[in-house]
């Protein structure tokens, strides 16, 4: 069944393997899927995309996630589009900073794919 029907996910992770497993598994699932590769290009990408929801990792080069979300949730524009973390950052430090910087949620790595689809679905309908 395709829960994605179309909707547009944008990826910011700095791990190939893991970019590879995401955009395999959510365009399986029927989403559209641009992969950055850290904060930077993935706000370069939000310029000319509108992504439904943005999965983003917290540690990447040039701007983190921490970084980007704060970036996004500041312009009206980008504010509302919700957002997941994808991290292996596991602290509850880490997991108070995501939510509180604006995450909907916030996923550990290594994660079960189901977890983060059913997280995806959520958000996507503001569950």
């Amino acid at each position: 069944m395709a829960i994605g029907d179309g909707k547009h996910v944008l990826v910011l992770e700095d791990e190939p393997a893991v970019q590879i497993l995401l955009k395999k598994q959510l365009a399986a699932h029927g989403f559209t899927v641009t992969v950055a590769g850290d904060g930077l290009d993935g706000l370069m990408k939000l310029e000319s995309l509108k992504p439904d929801l943005i999965i983003c990792d917290v540690m990447m080069p040039n701007l983190d996630g921490m970084g980007f979300v704060k970036a996004i949730k500041g312009h009206g524009h980008t504010q509302k589009i919700p957002v997941i973390f994808l991290t292996a950052k596991t602290d509850p430090r880490s997991m108070i900073d995501g939510i509180n910087v604006g995450a909907r949620f916030y996923v550990t790595k290594p994660f079960q794919i189901d977890d983060l689809l059913a997280k995806v679905q959520k958000a996507l309908s503001g569950r």
